[in-house]
């Protein structure tokens, strides 16, 4: 199921496709009812939030899109959703940024999409896939993130670049020792953090960001049995030695557009990669908004 309606004019089919690692894809395409095949039309690839799913926030943004002409493909990471892959639920930031390439060569290949306009939007996570896509794949000839969370920099750096050296070397041998432990019990540790069907409420010892992720990931507002949270514990030694966005200046002149929440804990994910990125660029802030207001 998905968390929102499929708007009126709207048509929407199920697709799959495989990125360079021979994984197959599993992925929705969104389209104008009635519209002209003939047309060559803007396309899109759309990316979930860090551990969710096509069903909930891509499909937001696929919708509103293709309503206004897009061709909006939305897709599960590999590896997660109805996505191939093994390990299930395993994260890994050079596949990950693959799996937006591999939306770009599908989306290519339809009769009606202009390769030569073809966007990417990454929500949360996601958002720092998409600039790490468009740093090296040129095809890609805009980027949005929505609620930017750059993985690599707070798994690698901590929240806010507060990460210190002595908190780093114990971060590295605690996933040391972590794999030693997947080795011994013949698979990784994955433990999920939102319950199999959804919540009434919020539990009111949950608190912090932990409750902002659950009013979205474990309520009817958001749930979806495919997005459980969390990946594999020892994918975060991967993230610890791939900065996702270090050649972002590099994206110009393609234009960068990042939607932020007035409000979003997160915000200064998209503040530092703003500074970081070279013109055209564009810093929105929707008032009011925290960080899982994006989402939907």
């Amino acid at each position: 199921y998905y968390i929102a309606p499929l708007k009126e004019r709207v048509e929407r089919v199920h697709v799959r496709y495989f990125n360079r690692f021979g994984i197959a894809i599993a992925g929705d395409l969104y389209y104008e009812k009635g519209a002209d095949r003939g047309k060559k039309r803007a396309a899109i690839v759309i990316g979930a939030p860090y551990g969710g799913v096509k069903e909930q926030g891509p499909c937001v943004y696929a919708g509103e899109l293709a309503e206004r002409g897009f061709a909006a493909l939305t897709f599960d990471p590999s590896f997660n959703g109805e996505s191939g892959g093994e390990p299930r639920h395993t994260s890994s930031p050079e596949i990950f940024t693959e799996d937006f390439s591999a939306g770009v060569d599908f989306l290519g290949t339809l009769p009606f999409v202009d390769r030569n306009k073809i966007a990417a939007l990454g929500i949360c996570g996601s958002g720092g896939f998409a600039i790490s896509a468009a740093q090296t794949d040129r095809r890609i000839k805009a980027v949005i993130t929505a609620s930017l969370y750059d993985i690599s920099r707070v798994q690698a750096r901590g929240w806010e670049d507060s990460m210190t050296p002595a908190e780093r070397s114990a971060a590295l041998d605690a996933l040391a020792e972590r794999r030693w432990k997947d080795v011994d019990d013949g698979k990784p540790e994955y433990v999920s953090t939102f319950p199999e069907t959804p919540l009434d409420e919020v539990p009111a010892e949950i608190t912090g960001v932990d409750r902002e992720w659950f009013t979205f990931y474990a309520t009817k507002r958001g749930h979806h049995p495919n997005a459980r949270g969390n990946f594999t514990t020892g994918s975060s030694m991967a993230f610890m030695n791939y900065p996702l966005a270090s050649h972002i200046a590099e994206i110009a002149p393609r234009p960068i557009l990042f939607l932020v929440g007035e409000n979003a804990h997160s915000k200064w994910f998209s503040e530092y990669a703003y500074r970081e990125a070279n013109e055209p660029k564009e810093l929105y802030s929707v008032p009011g908004a925290i960080h899982i207001d994006l989402y939907d």
